[in-house]
């Protein structure tokens, strides 16, 4: 019974000056919020980022060529750099004991041709070891195979958007396509990929839904590039049994094609164990920085809680005094005091998770990833709403309850 008369005294309180108990919750609102969305936007974009890298290969370690102006170019090739082949694959596959794998890849923008319909695609030179190493998953059909990788056959591997946009509903495999004016026969198509939609490191945003595969051999053999001058390969991709090495073999293989490219930087080293590393320790400093400024919100809204009850404590006091004149104890004053205090906590805090949610949402579908809201997530800001209402309702509610009832009834 006590504690159904202080809720509803409770409610009365809140409804009796409604703009005012909005504007007392509003420091609330927008420190749960800011909790709600700080939570939910860095567990999404960590989530993101995480899913890319491990798609990189956390293990990996990954070679591009470099792109030089003409004139730095000129100058490389005449200090005898023949920029990235598949020699320095198979040096650094001699050499490197760390090193497993290496998968050289090549790669040029032409246009497909199926019947009426053209697509705009990127053709990949690549060896039967890349898809394993970047555990590259199949839709339909089957991968390259070593057979067809060494008698340069003509055939290819589609990304997904490509079948979509080449074939539509049909069927693509066993079919020919025209890449330029070559023609492969269609042996798979790629299961879908999100990387590369934004730049990762210093690799450039690309779509791998719009790649077009195929053996290394039969791209090097049917396919030149514009620039004479250009690199055999675009990109090694390097598997490393110990991921605890990776800085020390990323090292070595610097120094490797340092010696075999005479000292001309035309290629870079990335390593996306190290990015994931240092895109955390910038997640860390984000939520940080945002837990301070929500942080910094719930204080306001606690102090101006405490304001507000203080203020309803001095405009009661003959209310306080007839209470107490009529036999409430002061835990039943402070009691009731405590409870105004964490209800317009708790209102704040339900209206501060609803908006955290709709600024989640938001701000992931902006930012083309899923915000993670977590039910852990509104419980803590539901239980920190609690905690800010009691510890902005005690002192009032400290002061109401000692309050001489004589002083309370002679108050106007």
């Amino acid at each position: 019974m006590e504690v159904r008369e202080h809720l509803r005294i409770c409610l009365e309180a809140l409804t009796v000056h409604k703009l005012r108990s909005f504007l007392t919750t509003l420091g609330i609102i927008l420190g749960v919020a800011s909790v709600i969305a700080m939570l939910s936007i860095g567990e999404g974009a960590k989530r993101e980022a995480l899913a890319k890298f491990k798609q990189l290969g956390v293990n990996n370690i990954i070679v591009r060529d470099k792109k030089l102006s003409e004139l730095e170019l000129e100058e490389a090739r005449a200090k005898f750099s023949k920029g990235l082949s598949r020699e320095d694959a198979q040096a650094i596959l001699t050499v490197v004991p760390s090193v497993e794998q290496v998968a050289p890849q090549a790669e040029l923008e032409v246009e497909a041709t199926i019947e009426d319909r053209t697509a705009k695609v990127t053709v990949v030179g690549v060896t039967p070891e890349m898809f394993r190493i970047l555990n590259y998953e199949l839709q339909s059909g089957d991968l390259i195979s070593r057979e067809q990788y060494d008698n340069e056959k003509r055939i290819c591997l589609l990304g997904a958007d490509v079948a979509r946009d080449l074939f539509s509903s049909r069927d693509p495999l066993g079919k020919m396509v025209k890449l330029d004016d070559q023609w492969f026969e269609v042996i798979g198509v790629m299961g879908s990929r999100s990387l590369y939609t934004e730049t990762v490191g210093e690799l450039a945003a690309r779509n791998l839904n719009r790649d077009v595969y195929l053996p290394l051999t039969s791209f090097l053999r049917r396919f030149s590039k514009e620039d004479v001058l250009a690199s055999e390969i675009d990109q090694l991709t390097i598997r490393v049994g110990d991921s605890d090495r990776l800085v020390e073999t990323g090292a070595v293989i610097r120094r490797i094609l340092d010696r075999k490219h005479y000292g001309n930087r035309d290629f870079e080293i990335v390593i996306p164990y190290e990015l994931l590393r240092q895109k955390e320790k910038e997640t860390r400093i984000y939520n940080l920085v945002l837990g301070s400024i929500a942080a910094i919100s719930l204080l306001v809204g606690g102090i101006g809680i405490m304001n507000i009850m203080l203020a309803s404590v001095l405009e009661r006091t003959r209310e306080i005094g007839i209470r107490r004149a009529l036999g409430a104890r002061r835990r039943e004053i402070m009691s009731q005091f405590v409870t105004e205090a964490v209800g317009l906590s708790l209102v704040g805090g339900t209206i501060g998770v609803v908006l955290g949610v709709a600024i989640s949402i938001g701000v992931g579908n902006i930012g083309k990833f899923g915000a993670v809201v977590s039910p852990f997530h509104v419980i803590l800001a539901f239980f920190v709403s609690a905690l800010v209402g009691i510890a902005s309702g005690t002192f009032p509610a400290r002061r109401a309850a000692n309050i001489d009832p004589i002083e309370a009834l002679r108050y106007e």
